[in-house]
């Protein structure tokens, strides 16, 4: 086992989760340093969401192990495991929080079920986390009163609430405005910031994750195709085409993504997926995939 890295908020070594016959994660490996922002990026379907699932312990893995704050979650038993959680807070897409509560009475709950503080004592912590994320005016609303935005913000202030080392962010910026999501973003920098937590943030919004990340991951089919810094990312998308033929097909494909161009490697290996064996299945002798009808064009 490697030994625990005093630098590296989360290790994560040879890891291969499968559901069924699909394996969605193959022999993954990623440090993400303590204080550092590491953005996790990839198509739909490339893992990016499974892989922070098996890191927050949500789903076990197949092989490999995971290490969290210098302690190796694989195989721990649920309630060793739920100590390591307090120490980390989780943004998940939707907010997550409950209609029935207060944006106050949801950010509380984590200091109600998790410590003996006085009720003083919490009420002045969810000002603090509420004031953060700049909502502090708005504690008493329902999650129903708030905007999309506001229900980000206030997960976030949710996930803060008991001061945690690493935080973890699932899409932080889907289904927002372009406005929106540049504070969310904003947000996120200024806590990292200010706190110097760990922050690992799960995207596909390219603008988002140029603006908030010091490394970036890139995932496709389940594997890590490049860990770099920003700067190095961004020195590929900024390539001319010229430049770019002579890349590797992975550095290509990663390039494609980037710029969300139309064309590319990413764009060429869907067409060749199979789509006519899709269509009209194998093909054995005496079966044919031409149209039935004949065009009557001339």
């Amino acid at each position: 086992m490697t030994p625990a890295d005093p630098d590296h908020a989360i290790r994560v070594r040879h890891v291969r989760k499968v559901f069924g016959a699909q394996t969605v994660l193959d022999d993954i490996n990623l440090d993400v340093k303590r204080g550092e922002t590491m953005v996790i990026m990839g198509g739909s379907g490339s893992g990016k969401s499974t892989l922070l699932r098996c890191v927050i312990g949500s789903h076990a893995i197949n092989a490999g192990s995971i290490e969290l704050l210098g302690k190796t979650i694989t195989g721990m038993r649920e309630e060793q495991l739920n100590e390591v959680r307090k120490r980390f807070g989780i943004l998940f897409q939707s907010g997550a929080l409950f209609n029935s509560m207060t944006i106050a009475q949801n950010v509380a709950l984590p200091l109600r079920e998790h410590t003996d503080l006085d009720p003083e004592i919490i009420d002045i912590q969810v000002k603090i986390k509420l004031e953060l994320v700049g909502l502090r005016e708005h504690a008493d609303k329902f999650p129903a009163q708030i905007s999309g935005g506001m229900k980000k913000r206030a997960g976030l202030a949710r996930a803060l609430a008991l001061d945690p080392q690493i935080l973890f962010y699932d899409e932080p910026s889907a289904g927002l405005d372009p406005v929106t999501s540049a504070q969310i973003d904003q947000l996120i920098v200024a806590l990292s910031r200010q706190l110097g937590v760990t922050s690992v943030v799960v995207t596909h919004e390219m603008d988002s994750a140029f603006t908030i990340a010091d490394r970036m991951a890139m995932l496709d089919k389940g594997r890590i195709l490049a860990v770099e810094s920003r700067e190095w990312f961004e020195s590929l998308r900024d390539l001319d085409d010229e430049a770019a033929a002579s890349r590797s097909e992975s550095e290509r494909l990663i390039r494609q993504f980037l710029r969300g161009d139309a064309d590319g490697p990413l764009t060429d290996r869907r067409s060749a997926d199979g789509y006519e064996i899709d269509l009209f299945g194998p093909k054995t002798v005496g079966v044919t995939t031409t149209p039935s009808v004949e065009s009557t064009r001339g």
